[in-house]
């Protein structure tokens, strides 16, 4: 009997402190900084942003977010034998983000493990827990996208820290005797890891290099559109479906324009788009479990819709999973 993968569970959180484009200008002003609602949606979609409290960490989004997926899926955090969580914001150095979340979950013993590729985390994560359920080395896996990109962002730059923000998404994936992973298709290439970075590290018990994000949004989306597409076309090609059957798309919330550029390369009306940037802006890996998740309570998705996730982040890395819900 061949065995697959299913989705049966969503979750996720977002900190309480919402932060709107009219509250950044006011934070940003003392600075010197100017930037306007009407400049940030026009370029980005973004109407909002959650940023976490002092001492909330991507572990404690992460939990909340698992424990809302857990109980849409009517499991309990005891019957869960893999943990992956995609995170560029991890609590320390190590050990993983993974196992403090297993920690506070309460339970211990199975793996549990983090996968960094920044906006592509949660793509790569979603594929490697599909492996270890396809070849018996797990029967039910807490995916996890958790970021406090908050922290990372240089507040005198008006072209970067108005894009993100913190929140953690989750899943419960289950093996299943029916497809619901159809196909994954993963990439990346060091090239191009200049242009979207945060180019430090902790040496001596210092901080070397800049520890804040440095991004070159053009060379982003020139890269980002065109490698978006092929991975969502190898995917379909691999699962033997075609553009007519993706009843959702469900990107990598980072910008709007990138987004809709995506769907109409795809020929799909943007009504068949999942949105939710605009009230959570660029949560890196946690972006698309947060999509997902509020499509799925907001009654958009269905049981049997056909979901076509995809990301594109820092590496560079981008990929895609199709899967039928």
């Amino acid at each position: 009997m061949t065995r697959y993968s299913r989705i049966t569970g969503t979750g996720s959180h977002l900190p309480p402190r919402r932060l709107t484009n009219d509250d950044m200008v006011a934070m940003l002003a003392p600075r010197g900084v100017e930037t306007s609602d009407q400049w940030i949606i026009e370029r980005t979609g973004i109407k909002a942003r959650h940023f976490a409290a002092d001492g909330v960490f991507a572990s404690d989004m992460g939990a909340q977010a698992a424990l809302e997926a857990l109980k849409s899926a009517g499991c309990e955090a005891h019957d869960i034998d893999l943990i992956v969580v995609a995170t560029s914001t991890p609590d320390m150095v190590f050990p993983s983000t993974a196992a403090i979340i297993q920690h506070k979950l309460g339970v211990a013993g199975c793996p549990a493990f983090d996968v960094q590729a920044v906006c592509s985390g949660f793509v790569y994560a979603l594929t490697v827990a599909d492996a270890m359920i396809r070849t018996g080395s797990a029967h039910k896996a807490l995916v996890i996208g958790t970021e406090v990109f908050s922290r990372l962002l240089n507040f005198n730059d008006r072209t970067t820290c108005v894009l993100f923000g913190d929140g953690a998404g989750a899943v419960v994936l289950e093996a299943s005797e029916t497809p619901g992973i159809l196909a994954s298709d993963l990439h990346a290439d060091g090239k191009h890891a200049g242009i979207l970075c945060v180019p430090g590290h902790v040496s001596g018990g210092e901080i070397l290099g800049d520890p804040l994000l440095k991004m070159d949004g053009q060379a982003v989306f020139k890269l980002a559109v065109g490698v978006l597409e092929d991975a969502a076309r190898t995917v379909l090609a691999k699962a033997g479906r075609s553009d007519a059957d993706i009843d959702w798309l469900i990107p990598h919330q980072a910008n709007i324009r990138i987004m809709q550029g995506t769907a109409k390369k795809l020929k799909l009306p943007l009504d068949k788009l999942v949105v939710t940037v605009d009230e959570h802006g660029n949560t890196s890996a946690a972006s698309i479990p947060l999509a997902l998740d509020h499509a799925v309570r907001t009654g958009k998705i269905k049981r049997g819709d056909t979901l076509m996730l995809e990301g594109v982040g820092g590496g560079f890395t981008w990929g895609a999973v199709l899967l039928d819900f």
